[in-house]
């Protein structure tokens, strides 16, 4: 077979039954089980890159709609971070009809990032699909991760010095506030290769992403020990109990953070929130942490709280007694009297 950019595995088949796999049936009835405790009935958008875990979910999540009589949208996004993504994206697109899936292709018209490729394009295409969204009144986004995205992002985080919220935060459901959104990750018990039997048995082909293999990015380089690290006895349902157990101390921590928001934020109006100078010597380092981060990442309109270096910094500003006015996350920062206005740079 031939290499292209975009690299393309074919298996022939015949249409049938998939169900009837007794593998694939095993599969779906985990999935199904997932959406519906998340879902039920309701509608659903389903985010589709074209690579073998999100093509398995484009047809789990087809299975799905038809027997709960749901209706569902699957959007593809071209973010444009290289040039063969637009013909990608009509490529998938092009899969997904052979199995009489429709689908949508959004592309992204901002600016391209030149820095933090991958966390970039990730907050693009979330930014992208959960607008898509809101715009079709769905408040549902299923997006493909697998067991092993939720290893890798363990280990990326673990190697950047996150805190417990971020060790514990790839979640099978995260609830945004904002448009009460949420994005529910149903394959994320299910194995990669599982993921790839379903989609060369139905689809006879997936994409991959050439980055994926490229080892200037650390998540790149995290699969590669990981795989390396399997041959000298690593344990990947060790890793799964450790972050069980520390998911049990994120949520006592999240009740008190919870309590936090209520006693020392308010909301001002949408662009402009206020936070009392009171929570810096009331609460501990951590909740002062996630309370900060919140509340920019509230105003700022953004996916992700701001990276815990700069928002450690920020806090040590707070602290000091000197006038304070900077900007962190689309956000001006200032203190007035005994409390910090934050407000949208953009939206002043």
């Amino acid at each position: 077979m031939k290499k292209k950019n975009s690299t393309v595995q074919l298996v022939k088949h015949k249409k049938k039954n998939y169900l009837k796999d007794k593998k694939i049936k095993k599969i779906y009835k985990i999935f199904k089980n997932i959406l519906f405790k998340h879902i039920k009935y309701e509608s659903f958008c389903v985010g589709v890159s074209g690579g073998p875990d999100s093509l398995a979910l484009a047809y789990l999540s087809k299975i799905y709609s038809k027997e709960f009589k749901t209706k569902y949208r699957v959007l593809i996004v071209n973010h444009r971070l290289r040039k063969e993504s637009a013909k990608e994206a009509k490529e998938v697109k092009s899969i997904l009809l052979k199995e009489r899936i429709l689908s949508k292709i959004l592309k992204w018209k901002g600016e391209t990032p030149k820095s933090n490729i991958q966390s970039n394009a990730r907050q693009i295409r979330h930014g992208l699909l959960l607008k898509e969204c809101y715009s079709l009144k769905i408040k549902n986004l299923i997006l493909g991760h697998q067991m092993n995205d939720f290893i890798e992002s363990f280990l990326i985080r673990l190697f950047r010095g996150s805190g417990l919220k971020g060790l514990t935060s790839f979640n099978q459901v995260s609830f945004l506030n904002k448009n009460n959104q949420k994005i529910i990750r149903p394959l994320i018990t299910i194995k990669k290769k599982d993921l790839i039997y379903i989609s060369k048995k139905i689809f006879g082909k997936y994409i991959l992403d050439p980055t994926n293999f490229n080892e200037k990015y650390l998540r790149t380089r995290i699969r590669n020990h990981i795989n390396n690290f399997k041959s000298d006895g690593l344990d990947i349902n060790k890793i799964k109990l450790t972050i069980k157990n520390l998911q049990i101390a994120e949520d006592s921590l999240d009740y008190y953070f919870q309590k936090s928001i209520q006693k020392y934020v308010r909301q001002i109006n949408q662009n402009k929130w206020l936070i009392s100078n009171k929570i810096l010597d009331q609460e501990s380092k951590e909740i002062i942490f996630r309370a900060t981060g919140y509340v920019i990442s509230k105003v700022g309109n953004t996916y992700y709280s701001p990276r815990g270096k700069n928002l450690q910094n920020l806090i040590e500003k707070m602290r000091n007694t000197k006038p304070l006015k900077v900007t962190l996350g689309k956000c001006i920062i200032e203190r007035v009297k005994n409390s910090f206005i934050i407000s949208n740079e953009f939206k002043i």
